[in-house]
């Protein structure tokens, strides 16, 4: 009867825990989306990027990124997305090719893909700001 007691007071405790942690994350990951959604993404002026290779990265709980932009010349030739952890944001991968044709980051969200779209546009600008000096 003893043994009973305890393993159902320790599954109890088990079950707080995961309920807790669960509320903690979720809150977490609702404050950084707000941020996110009330954030600014500037264009970028490619006159002053350097030529060359840059990493440019941006989180925003729980989506993350990391991209590699080649600049040439000026132009933006190619941005590879090297990581993106995302939810259902899947669909925001687009973005980089539409900042390639549009050699601009004013380029549309994906529906359904909001936060992720924006957060790969903070990362895409991250790395041509660094080309920027």
């Amino acid at each position: 009867m003893k043994k009973r007691y305890i393993v159902t007071i320790i599954v109890v405790l088990v079950l707080a825990l995961g309920f807790i942690t669960t509320k903690l994350l979720l809150a977490k990951a609702e404050g950084n989306l707000k941020q996110l959604a009330l954030s600014e993404i500037s264009d970028v002026d490619l006159a002053a990027a350097e030529d060359g290779i840059y990493i440019g990265s941006y989180s925003a709980f729980p989506i993350s990124v990391e991209v590699r932009v080649t600049i040439k010349n000026h132009i933006i030739k190619e941005i590879e997305l090297l990581k993106h952890n995302n939810g259902q944001g899947q669909g925001a991968e687009i973005i980089p090719e539409n900042v390639i044709e549009a050699q601009s980051l004013n380029v549309d969200s994906v529906s359904g893909a909001t936060y992720s779209s924006k957060v790969i546009l903070k990362a895409i600008q991250n790395a041509i700001l660094k080309a920027s000096g």
